[in-house]
Formats: structure tokens, sequence, C-alpha cells
């Protein structure tokens, strides 16, 4: 009887909450209607189902590597463009997309540790965009945060130093208000930080052979092919029902049996991602989202939320010719590892020290405290949204501070708010009172908020200037689940 009442009292929750998304988002009512398999969670969150595609398999997309210039100084120089295209992501017609110098994501820039760059970032599309470099340790004018902004058929020179270790970090656009829609159409592509600690870890380096760049994406197409992100917008995510991998749907590549580095983004709207293998094996995370962690942790599932990036090793040593193994989330496949050749290297066993960070747990009394609440239009940061004539916070450069961050419950129990903090990388020093996880205790720029969650941070930010902090379910983002932080 009791069960029976709980279950009553549940759907008339549920039933107050969508008469209440009606009246306040009618708009968004009448797009869920139309979009087919929706699921609502346990805490009210809509979402899209993911299902397997029926697209033919295809081989991955593998992003250029920028070719940059460098003058005798040292300096090198690249130029990249955000601009329209159209992409051939299904069978059928081409689809409408955004990219930097292509019309879908953006080529690899390499960098190294101490090396003096310099970008052009140029705007061809119809609509001011800004280029975020995301995890990217550098002064807020080169940030490339809301502040920001290049109107159409204008550019910007960007200069800074590389000031970090060895890292998989990525750039995004980041315009006030339209972020969401502009990445939803196809603009990201990942950094790469290289140094003299890296070259000499003994993993796997060879791009396109045994380390691969993995760039996960969920999107819904219309019957015509195309992105219609207003049909498919949700202002508690965007979310589709297809995954895309480096602009590829379903696909695979064809490796040796060794061991597969696979350098992994979250660069979903939305979704959050909780990876495996098809044979429930594990594999090992070497990094997280700012380098190297101490040591290989062995895995048998990985969550990623948007923004977050994590390098894995797939060992495939004991595989042979014919054999397949799957990259998953949940029941959908997200890359498959063919093995085709034999090799003939010796298998050398990963590094038992990759880094030497070190952590302490403690719970101790925070510098600076806020808290995320609220859902769909209603999201705020200590009850605030976004005001780009605000600032919100204050810091010194180069002093360390603990941070402690809430995210709240609500009626219908919360959700997840993935947090970023522009402009540094930090570490995560306990989630309510408890160590993290191992694979959590490296340098982080994104990490999931869980509801009726505390998690205290330490940070020191290298670099001057006001950097943005926010939930990076990038259309709580753009709703103004933001704010700013000056550091002096």
């Amino acid at each position: 009887m009791k069960k029976q009442v709980n279950v009553i009292r549940l759907g008339i929750v549920l039933l107050l909450f969508a008469a209440i998304s009606f009246i306040f988002f009618p708009n968004q009512a009448g797009q869920i209607s139309g979009m087919g398999m929706m699921n609502m969670n346990m805490s009210g969150e809509v979402t899209t189902e993911l299902v397997p595609s029926n697209e033919p398999s295809n081989k991955l997309n593998l992003p250029s590597i920028l070719e940059g210039v460098t003058n005798p100084d040292g300096e090198i120089s690249y130029t990249i463009t955000a601009q329209q295209g159209n992409t051939q992501l299904k069978e059928g017609a081409a689809t409408q997309s955004y990219g930097y110098n292509g019309s879908i994501l953006g080529p690899i820039i390499r960098l190294r540790t101490g090396q003096q760059v310099s970008i052009q970032t140029e705007n061809e599309l119809d609509t001011a965009t800004s280029f975020h470099w995301h995890g990217l340790e550098v002064p807020s004018n080169v940030d490339g945060g809301p502040h920001s902004p290049i109107a159409p058929n204008q550019s910007v020179n960007l200069e800074f130093t590389v000031n970090q270790e060895a890292a998989t970090l990525w750039f995004h656009p980041h315009p006030h208000g339209e972020t969401a829609e502009q990445v939803y159409y196809g603009l990201a592509g990942l950094i790469y930080i290289e140094d003299d600690h890296s070259d000499s870890l003994a993993i796997p380096k060879e791009y396109g052979i045994n380390d691969f760049p993995v760039i996960i994406q969920d999107r819904l197409f219309d019957e015509n092919n195309q992105l219609n992100y207003s049909t498919a917008y949700s202002s508690d995510g965007t979310y589709g029902d297809t995954l895309v991998i480096n602009g590829t749907i379903n696909p695979y590549v064809d490796v040796k049996n060794e061991k597969i580095r696979l350098r992994l983004l979250n660069g979903s709207n939305a979704r959050n991602y909780q990876f495996h293998l098809s044979d429930d094996t594990s594999f090992y995370q070497i990094t997280s989202d700012g380098g190297f962690l101490n040591e290989p942790i062995p895995m048998e599932s990985l969550q990623l939320v948007p923004g977050e990036r994590a390098e894995i090793i797939v060992d495939l040593s004991s595989y042979t010719m014919g054999d397949s193994i799957q990259l998953m989330t949940g029941n959908v496949p997200v890359l498959t590892l063919n093995v085709t050749e034999e090799t003939t290297k010796e298998d050398v066993p990963l590094p038992t020290t990759m880094n030497t960070i070190t952590h302490t747990a403690d719970e101790v009394s925070p510098d600076k405290k806020m808290t995320f609440s609220g859902m769909g239009n209603m999201v705020t940061i200590d009850g605030k949204q976004f005001d780009m004539d605000r600032i919100d916070l204050q810091a010194k450069v180069g002093e360390t501070e603990v941070w402690e961050i809430e995210n709240t419950r609500h009626m219908m129990g919360g959700m997840i708010h993935p947090f970023h903090l522009h402009g540094l990388q930090f570490k995560v020093l306990n989630r309510n009172g408890a160590i993290p996880p191992e694979n959590e205790r490296g340098w982080k720029d994104t990490i999931a908020l869980y509801p009726g969650e505390s998690v205290q941070i330490e940070v020191e930010f290298p670099e001057k200037g006001i950097f943005m902090y926010h939930c990076h379910l990038l259309e709580h983002e753009d709703t103004g689940m933001m704010g700013q932080i000056l550091v002096e």
C-alpha cells in the first residue's frame, strides 16, 4: 500500500512538473513532443534516448594536424578560421555545419611547453563568435570568453607563451548566449601540448596508428539530414539520438594488436557518458583534463561530463587478427577497434610513474563558497545569473585558495552540473569530505557536481584578468549559470 501511495505521489509530481513546463516554457514543450524517443529521469531532466545508428560503418575521420609557421625567433604562428560548410555525415543530403578551417570541427593544434605562440583567429560566420582555449593557462585577453567577441568578417591576433605541462585540451566558441548553438553545429577542435617528459614516456605516440583523437558528440538529425538546433533545443540541455565521433557516424579504426591510446573529449552540449569496453575488460586511464596522472589507473568504466577529457590505453596485445572490440556508452558503440595486423614491436609495459602531483583530501575551511542550483531557465550560481558588468569574485594571482562548490537539490532531486573554471588547472581535494577517486587526483578544469554534493578544489591563478566559471552544460551556460572572477 505504501509503495502504491509513493508511486501515485511521484506521478502527481511529474504531472505538475510537465504542467509547469508547458505553462512557463510552451515552446520547449512543443519541441519535445516532436522529437521522438524522449526520457524523463527521476530528477526531472528531459533527455533524448541515445540509440545505435543504422548508418553503415565508416573509417574514423582523423582531424588534420595544423601546420604552423615558425619565425627565426622560434615563435610559431597559426591561423584558425571559423566558417560554414556542408559535411557528408549520413547517406543522402549533406549536413549544413560549422567548422574551423573546414566544414566541421577543426584541426589539431600542436604546442610545446615554453613555446611562443601567435594565433590569427578569423570569423567567416554570419554571426559573432569567440575562440576559447579550454584548459589553456593564458591571460584573460587571450582566453576567448564572452568578453572577446569577434564580429563577422573580422579577425584578432592572439599571442601567448605555453606555460603548462603536456595535456590534451580543446578549443570552442564562447559568445554569450550563443555558445551552445555554435558548438552544436560543429565548432570544436583539439590542442595537444607536448613536453620533454611526455616525449620520454613509453606510451603510444603514432598519430592515427596507435594514438587517436576521439571527440564524442550526440546530434539529432531531421528527415533531410540537417541539424536544427531550435527544434532540438531544451533549456536543460540539447541532446541527440545519434553519436557523431570526429564528425563520423559508426566509426572504426584498423589497428595492430598493441597498446592503443584514445584521447577522449566529451564535446557534447549536455550528455554525460559512461564508457566501457564491449568485452568488459579493463583499460588504463593515464591523464585527466590537464595532464598525466601520477600512475596509470585500471578502470572498467569511465564517466565524462561535457568538457571533460581523459586519455585511456586499451591493451590489445592478447588479441589476434580478425578480433574486434568496441568502446561503448551503455549499449551504443562509440568506436570499433579492428585488429587487422600483428605487431612486430616488443610489448613494453606502461610507465609506473608518470607525474608527481601532491594531493591532500583534508576538508578545510574554504576561502570561497558558491552554490549551483536550479533547472531550465531558472539556473543560478549563488542565486544570480550572469551579468557581464558584475564582478562576482576576486582573487590574487599566484595565491592558493580552497573553493567549496555545492550543487543543491530541489523538488525533483536535482541534476549534474559540470563545473568549469577558466584560466587554470585545479586539484579536487574532496567530495563531501571524502577523498576523490584515483582518476580525479590529477589536474582538472572540469568536474561533475552531483545533486546534493559539496566539492572542495584547490585553485591558483597564474595570470591576471577576468576569468569565467560556469556550468558546462552549454544551455545552462547560455542561460546565465556563469560568474566571473577578477584576478589581480
